[in-house]
């Protein structure tokens, strides 16, 4: 389980358990976790989980969000990682037995891991399907082209931090796509992703930071 430490001079003022998908941060009443400072806007920034990952999003505050003493945006949170907001330090603690898959960063000479090759379905697409099978992402063109790279974590995070990110989550009932970082959404067959969450079906082509991937499912 995942939780924050609140702290003002070095003294721990509250510690919070992360057990919903949204949790928002802020001086109003009304927010999850209240901090009740000037130096803290209304409605300062949002924690969302995804899967066993952790994302911050700074709401357009008036001071900032800081992570280790880096001004963000929005940002994974990693554990032990120290968010500061004003004069109030936050610290990300996760169990160790949590599931954190690093963003698979597709560069020119960076090759991710391949699979054997497998024979390819009769129709070529294996539709949405009612269970979250085996599944793999194809990269289609770059210097890693050719590559194929198994799905095997909850979540798997793609393309490119402080560019553009993406998430692909599996689910009982199949694999979903979620935008998660970058002012442009990634493009699913060509066309704009307008909502996250979309489930993927075999034989869809992705693309984000320039890069192409094709999603197959057995």
């Amino acid at each position: 389980m995942a939780k924050l430490v609140l702290s003002l001079d070095g003294v721990v003022i509250k510690e919070v358990q992360l057990t919903k998908d949204r949790t928002s941060l802020g001086r109003r009443p009304y927010n999850d976790i209240v901090i009740d400072n000037l130096a803290v806007s209304g409605e300062h920034a949002v924690l969302q989980m995804i899967g066993a990952e952790v994302f911050i999003e700074d709401l357009n505050s008036t001071n900032g969000t800081y992570i280790n003493g880096k001004a963000i945006k929005k940002q994974q949170l990693r554990p032990n990682d120290v968010v500061e907001i004003g004069k109030y330090k936050i610290k990300f603690l996760a169990d160790e037995h949590m599931d954190y898959d690093k963003t698979m960063l597709l560069k020119p000479g960076e090759m991710p891991p391949s699979l054997p090759p497998r024979p390819a379905s009769p129709s070529g697409f294996g539709g949405l399907g009612a269970s979250a099978g085996p599944a793999s992402i194809k990269v289609l063109n770059g210097a890693a082209a050719g590559r194929e790279v198994p799905l095997t974590k909850v979540v798997t995070t793609v393309g490119k931090p402080g560019v553009q990110v993406a998430s692909i989550t599996k689910r009982p009932t199949g694999y979903v796509f979620s935008h998660v970082e970058g002012s442009q959404r990634p493009l699913i067959n060509g066309q704009p992703m307008l909502t996250d969450g979309v489930p993927l079906k075999s034989g869809d082509v992705i693309e984000l930071a320039g890069t192409q991937m094709q999603f197959n499912q057995a």
